[in-house]
C-alpha cells in the first residue's frame, strides 16, 4: 500500500469534498466525514487503476509540507489515504468447501477477483481496529 495525502474541504451548505494534490481531477464527496473517508480510498484506487490502464506514470506521494504550502489546499484538512497499487497477479492453489465455492460463483463471474477483494476488505478491517 502507498500513502497519499487527501485534502478534505467543507463549505457550510455542502457535503464534505475530498481532493488529492498528487492526482489533479480525482475528487469525491461524502455526506459525513466517515463516508468521505471511505469514498476517498475508492476514488483514489479507481483513478490509479485508470491511469495504469492508460499507461500513465503513477506519481510518488508528496510530502505534507509541500502540499500545505499550496494555496488551493491551505483551507483544507489533510489526511492519509492508503491506496493499493495494482501489481502482478500470481497463481495460487487454494482449497475451499464446495458449498463456499458455489456461493461465490453464484454472486461473481470472477472468483479470483472476488476472493482478492474479500481478503483486502478483511485486511483493511484488521488494520483499522
Amino acid at each position: 500500500m502507498t500513502n497519499y495525502i487527501a485534502i478534505i474541504h467543507k463549505d457550510p451548505k455542502s457535503d464534505f469534498g475530498v481532493s488529492f494534490p498528487d492526482f489533479p481531477g480525482c475528487i469525491t464527496t461524502g455526506k459525513t466525514l466517515e463516508e468521505a473517508r471511505i469514498l476517498a480510498q475508492e476514488a483514489l484506487e479507481f483513478h490509479i487503476e485508470g491511469m495504469m490502464e492508460d499507461g500513465e506514470k503513477i506519481p510518488s506521494p508528496s510530502s505534507l509540507d509541500n502540499v500545505m504550502k499550496q494555496p488551493d489546499f491551505a483551507d483544507g484538512v489533510a489526511f492519509i489515504v492508503n491506496a493499493r497499487l495494482p501489481s502482478r497477479a500470481v497463481r495460487v492453489s487454494v482449497t475451499l468447501e464446495e458449498s463456499l465455492l458455489s456461493a461465490i460463483s453464484s454472486v461473481s463471474k470472477n472468483r479470483s477477483k472476488f476472493l482478492a477483494e474479500a481478503a483486502w476488505e478483511k485486511l483493511n478491517r484488521s488494520h483499522a481496529a
